[in-house]
């Protein structure tokens, strides 16, 4: 073979290497573009508006435990609940962080806001606490069965961290409608009901210790 017809050979060998190899580089690039999150974000607030007390209790310490929630609330994702045993998730939406985690977070904060306990932080933080808040999250969802509202129902004990007695306990739940059909809607409906909830507890946390 002269050089001219393998020099022709070369060049068609190195073109079907470049073929070979842009294709599986080509599948690769689109499923890391597939893969990327489509879920908008959201928060709760932190809103000490709701509060009605005007108790303080600054000689006072506060731990925020872990709450506790079912498996289908303790997630990222957005609770629905289309009928009274079936459930649903919010299309294209997610909380920020695990739903407890976040719920613990605005607790916390709120009672910052109100400058009227002595502290208050989460475990490992290294507080000498006086009384433990141990929640439980019973609801916290879109409910579209009779008119789309946000539902939140949060169970409260308060302990006394010296002797390990319950001080009091109590149940709190809000419901209040959606101002409309979208995720946002929604969200907001389900902001304003924990807002409220959160309220009830500080002040009933601030009023019991």
């Amino acid at each position: 073979m002269d050089r001219f017809g393998a020099s022709a050979l070369q060049a068609r060998f190195r073109r079907w290497m470049s073929a070979t190899l842009l294709v599986p580089a080509l599948a690769v690039g689109l499923v890391a573009c597939g893969s990327k999150a489509v879920n908008d974000t959201f928060d709760l607030t932190a809103s000490v508006s709701e509060v009605t007390t005007t108790a303080s209790a600054r000689n006072r310490q506060l731990l925020v435990a872990d709450p506790s929630a079912l498996k289908a609330l303790d997630s990222e994702q957005i609770l629905v609940r289309v009928s009274g045993a079936e459930i649903r998730y919010l299309s294209q939406s997610q909380w920020s962080d695990r739903l407890t985690r976040v719920v613990q977070s605005k607790l916390v904060e709120a009672f910052e806001n109100t400058g009227r306990l002595g502290g208050v932080g989460k475990p490992g933080q290294g507080l000498a606490i006086d009384f433990q808040l141990i929640t439980d999250v019973r609801a916290f969802e879109v409910a579209a069965e009779g008119g789309d509202r946000g539902v939140v129902e949060i169970s409260a004990k308060l302990l006394n961290d010296r002797n390990g007695t319950v001080k009091a306990q109590r149940v709190f739940r809000a419901e209040v409608p959606s101002a409309g059909t979208d995720n946002a809607a929604y969200v907001e409906a389900l902001d304003r009901a924990f807002a409220r909830v959160t309220g009830d507890i500080v002040a009933w946390t601030l009023q019991s210790i």
